[in-house]
């Protein structure tokens, strides 16, 4: 005589189980994190305005570092760092909270989350130009006999 199939129990936001009798009809939960991740992992246009928003809504450089460390766990930090060619535990530290990771790592990581870094003129603040001239002055290298210390010439009285 073939055993039914047992029911799995749902598993709920709080960590608890249901009981056995759940009705197929009942909706799982998940974590609101986990539904960001999933979104974040499953549309491309998302991740990139994500992190285009983390850019704009902060001067501080640790935005784009907890932007970049969501998206990367979104697509699996074991996939992105094979991805990106970089060792796994140099990916976990790289974007940790202390992170300070080089620019290369930072675009390996957005190559291998399909995304690209793109730059353009930020808009005009306070009435001020959208850009600016910059004068680059050519400092003339000394050499070594103009570098040397050389004695002073004693003043005549």
């Amino acid at each position: 005589m073939p055993r039914a199939p047992r029911k799995s129990p749902t598993r709920t936001t709080t960590g608890t189980r249901a009981a056995a009798s759940v009705s197929p009809t009942s909706i799982t939960s998940i974590s609101h994190d986990d539904a960001v991740a999933r979104e974040l992992r499953d549309d491309p246009a998302l991740a990139a305005e994500y992190l285009k928003a983390a850019l704009a809504q902060s001067d501080d450089p640790k935005a784009i570092l907890i932007a970049l460390r969501q998206l990367a766990r979104a697509h699996g930090i074991a996939q992105v760092a094979e991805r990106a060619r970089i060792e796994r535990e140099s990916l976990y530290r790289a974007l940790s909270e202390r992170g300070n990771p080089r620019f290369s790592t930072i675009i390996a990581v957005l190559d291998a989350l399909g995304l690209v870094l793109t730059v353009q003129p930020a808009p005009a603040r306070d009435g001020a130009r959208s850009h600016r001239r910059v004068r680059v002055t050519r400092i003339p290298r000394q050499s070594a006999a103009n570098r040397a210390v050389k004695p002073r010439k004693a003043r005549a009285a």
